[in-house]
């Protein structure tokens, strides 16, 4: 077996979505997998109003990658519906910045970049839903081994809206038999959160050949008892982002999420 060297007890403690992101103004720069135990987690993706309609239906038409949970208005760096005191600026430990559709830099405070016609999505991210499953005693290599996800780019295609198209992107958990079906089972009270999986298997049925070289986070062993199950990920965005090459976006970094005052028991469907 891999053995990955943990680094949870490095990682600073965050009892609410306030305190991580406290968090991240002061500084923390890592994945928020397993931080604020409870808390809703979000992805993030900000666009000019010129292309905000677009995106917004991009994410409408594909709701199992980009499921919306707040929206701002433009301009304005706050969504209170998702922390009284968030400020998008400052509030994730890292962010990409991206120019016609390249990533141009990794900044950990965006406010220099800030303008009056932004518009901000936080979407559903998965992280959320695995307080569920870890609630029911399924294990999660990746918080264990306090290290990031793996997430794959696939040849699943998106729904186009304007110029945004391109590949789904999914993250993968391995699991034995059992726990991928318990694991199925508590996701899909969560759409909201990416919902169920939509692959189980054989990964190059979606065009991913190699398990061990994710295009994002940090690969993850799959041993020979275990099945890898791939969910919807809300990096998706960040590969439309860079195949529509819209002049200028900002995302959050792999890993790097929104922690917002949200309840993860507030987003179960049933």
């Amino acid at each position: 077996m891999t053995v990955m060297t943990p680094i949870a007890a490095r990682r600073p403690r965050a009892e609410s979505g306030r305190d991580a992101r406290l968090l991240a103004r002061a500084g923390f720069d890592g994945n928020t997998a397993g931080l604020a135990p409870g808390y809703v987690q979000g992805n993030l993706a900000i666009l000019p109003r010129e292309q905000a309609a677009d995106f917004l239906r991009f994410c409408t038409l594909n709701p199992k990658p980009c499921p919306v949970i707040g929206v701002s208005e433009p301009g304005d760096p706050r969504i209170p519906m998702l922390g009284e005191d968030l400020d998008i600026r400052t509030d994730l430990p890292r962010y990409r910045v991206w120019r016609d559709g390249e990533l141009v830099d990794e900044p950990a405070d965006i406010t220099a970049l800030w303008r009056e016609d932004l518009v901000a999505f936080v979407l559903g991210c998965s992280f959320s839903f695995e307080e569920a499953l870890l609630a029911a005693g399924v294990p999660l290599r990746h918080i264990a081994c306090g290290c990031n996800v793996a997430m794959w780019r696939t040849t699943i295609a998106c729904a186009p809206a304007g110029p945004f198209a391109g590949p789904m992107v999914v993250s993968m958990r391995p699991f034995r038999a059992a726990d991928a079906i318990r694991a199925i089972q508590i996701t899909s009270r969560f759409p909201a959160v990416h919902g169920a999986p939509v692959h189980l298997g054989d990964p190059r049925l979606i065009g991913i050949e190699d398990l061990a070289r994710p295009h994002y986070g940090d690969a993850l062993p799959v041993e020979p008892d275990e099945i890898p199950v791939f969910w919807a990920c809300g990096v998706t965005p960040q590969a439309a982002i860079a195949a529509s090459r819209v002049p200028f976006a900002i995302t959050h970094a792999p890993g790097s999420m929104l922690v917002t005052d949200l309840l993860n028991a507030q987003l179960a469907a049933f």
